[in-house]
């Protein structure tokens, strides 16, 4: 690297001389050891990937139903055995429009890292060309004898380079590195989220769906109760409080069922939503009513070790403290002073002379160049970078904390969640034999109560404790399956599902294409760019 920029400035030394003028040792010298320097020099401190505590095993891996070895949970919705979950969550993470804003955000991230990267060149390069009309007035000093009206032709190069000696623009392009890896984690994380969103959804609508199958059963049972209120109230052999009381009952559990069918409807609309659809229009995708889906015996959640590799949120947490630790450097360079290069190099010829006019403009004596070094530097300043620099360094300290603390709450979810789906299941054994006792316990009754053996207000507490039972049973039953969905999802599962594909469908490339040149930043040879942590030399370029 050296040598060639050694090669690059002796020619450019040579080109000077060739044109009449020799350039000053002194001044060659210290150009070539600014231009060395902005290689190898980096103000502020590079970036550390700070240690996070880690659990060594988690607290409920002594149950037998929770396996804590390696798995694959990148289609963890699988474990269910739903071929509509299945077809969903795929129609999700092909439609899903916050997904698809995530995955646009990465382009944008994408081209910002480009800016960045063009920085580290030369920032001016500008033709220039001018023709002008002059009239001097006849008032002006010291033209008596000289020409009052003459046209002036020019066309050249501009060019200036501030030299990147402290590291400043590569401290830039390692945020955007870091950044766009973090828009490649939050696009992870809200695919995460969205087969989560998918699965769990599904669960409250099955769940709902039995629930209000339950409520209808329930009402068959209460009605055949009114009716036998009914007739022994006109035989004579009770009172008509038997039948208010049965009748109230029976209205309190149909009551219940039009809260059942909002929360049908209301979960077929938002799953209709995470797939990009119009209420309504998956319904054919979900058929009729359906169970439950029933939830495996044993449940892989891998080693807590995985976590931090896994979580897309840890690691976004991680890639936002990077970025922030580049921007220390990048504010500390304005305490030292800015080197920069500059020259113009063009033709000039003006018809103020009965020799020249246009024609001569790219004759060799038209040409007209300069070229030099200059710097500038805040020296007076009143604490003000100073302070800049103490706001990045504050605002890293704080991302160190958030990505602390990203990990305990990471932790605390997969650990809430194991709790939740094991005491769930145990909570669905004891309801089952509730509910099978509270059956039983109906059923004699209303024999009992056929033959006046028992009044009417134990037939009603019975049927009022199977309903709650039952119904409390199918709830119960559903939280077991959203708990073992929090599982996975606080595991970081899912998001392995779009494998190498990329992060929009190609409609949507395809109509960014066709209204702006974005290059080859659409469709790059490979999706994510190397460790910002390898962006330490002088000049850096994406494969786009």
């Amino acid at each position: 690297m050296q040598e060639s920029l050694f090669r690059i400035f002796h020619s450019g030394a040579q080109n000077l001389r060739c044109s009449g003028k020799s350039v000053s040792p002194a001044i060659a010298v210290l150009l070539l050891a600014i231009v060395l320097l902005s290689g190898c020099t980096m103000v502020g401190p590079d970036y550390v990937k700070p240690e996070a505590p880690e659990p060594e095993k988690w607290l409920e891996s002594t149950d037998p139903k929770i396996q804590s070895k390696e798995t694959d949970f990148s289609e963890w919705w699988a474990v269910f055995n739903d071929p509509i979950l299945n077809d969903l969550i795929q129609a999700a993470y092909q439609q899903n429009l916050p997904l698809q804003i995530a995955g646009i955000r990465i382009y944008e991230a994408r081209a910002q890292l480009g800016i960045a990267f063009g920085f580290q060149y030369p920032q001016t390069q500008q033709g220039l060309g001018a023709a002008q009309v002059n009239q001097v007035s006849n008032n002006a000093p010291n033209i008596a004898f000289a020409d009052r009206y003459f046209t002036t032709y020019d066309i050249g190069l501009d060019a200036a380079w501030e030299l990147d000696v402290w590291g400043r623009f590569r401290r830039a392009v390692q945020t955007g590195v870091a950044n766009l890896e973090a828009s490649i984690a939050d696009y992870d994380d809200i695919l995460v989220s969205l087969t989560a969103d998918v699965a769990r959804t599904y669960i409250i609508l099955r769940t709902a769906e039995e629930r209000l199958a339950v409520a209808r059963e329930n009402v068959k049972i209460q009605q055949r109760s009114l009716e036998i209120a009914e007739v022994r109230f006109r035989a004579g052999a009770v009172t008509e409080l038997d039948v208010t009381q049965a009748r109230s009952l029976l209205r309190g559990t149909e009551a219940g069922i039009p809260g059942f069918i909002t929360d049908i409807r209301q979960s077929k609309n938002a799953l209709a939503i995470l797939l990009g659809k119009l209420p309504g229009e998956i319904d054919v995708m979900l058929g009729g009513p359906g169970l439950i889906p029933e939830v495996p015996p044993e449940v892989a959640v891998g080693i807590p070790a995985e976590l931090l590799r896994r979580r897309p949120d840890i690691r976004f947490a991680e890639r936002r403290l990077a970025a922030q630790s580049a921007q220390i450097g990048f504010a500390k360079t304005d305490l030292f002073p800015r080197f920069t290069l500059f020259g113009t190099l063009g033709f000039q010829t003006s018809d103020y002379t009965e020799e020249s006019d246009f024609n001569d403009l790219f004759d060799q004596d038209s040409f007209t160049y300069n070229a030099g070094a200059g710097f500038n530097w805040n020296l007076f300043n009143y604490g003000r970078i100073t302070n800049s620099v103490r706001v990045e360094d504050a605002r890293f300290q704080e991302l160190a904390v958030n990505y602390e603390d990203t990990v305990l709450r990471a932790a605390q979810e997969v650990e809430d969640s194991m709790i939740g789906f094991l005491q769930s299941q145990d909570t669905v054994f004891f309801l089952a034999d509730a509910v099978k006792a509270a059956k039983r316990s109906v059923d004699l009754s209303l024999i009992q109560y056929r033959e006046g053996l028992v009044d009417y207000q134990r037939v009603l507490d019975t049927q009022r404790d199977l309903t709650a039972q039952q119904d409390n049973l199918v709830f119960t039953a559903g939280s077991v399956g959203q708990n073992l969905i929090s599982i996975y999802r606080a595991l970081g599962g899912g998001w392995g599902i779009r494998g190498s594909n990329d992060f929009i469908p190609a409609s949507i490339k395809e109509e960014m294409e066709n209204r702006t040149n974005w290059g080859n930043i659409l469709s790059p040879a490979k999706l994510e760019y190397p460790p910002s942590q390898e962006v330490d030399s002088i000049f850096n370029y994406p494969d786009w």
